[in-house]
């Protein structure tokens, strides 16, 4: 008979809840969620999910968009880059309106 290693579970007893990739893909997914919801986009990734592949690896799950929403999402990342790089912008990471 075959003796599984101690500590593993086979496939039968196995949970994405005992995985660590499944909890940084919820807490990413979560993350992701909440920037969606604070740009106003929250209904336009109705397939956003927290997923995990055969391997037990997390994966967020963006799903089918439409075109509108992926040339928003592409402006709203070229407007964070470009903020990132002005040395001017008030949303570098770090900065602190705390003192001044």
């Amino acid at each position: 008979m075959h003796e599984e290693p101690a500590g593993r579970l086979d496939a039968a007893r196995w949970s994405p809840l005992d995985s660590d990739g499944w909890y940084a893909a919820r807490n990413a997914t979560t993350a992701l969620r909440g920037a969606l919801i604070a740009a106003g986009m929250e209904r336009d990734f109705p397939y956003l999910r927290a997923d995990l592949n055969a391997f037990g690896h997390g994966l967020v799950e963006l799903g089918r968009v439409s075109p509108a929403t992926a040339e928003r999402l592409a402006e709203l990342l070229r407007l964070a880059q470009t903020a990132a790089a002005d040395p001017r912008s008030d949303h570098q990471p770090g900065n602190s309106e705390q003192g001044e």
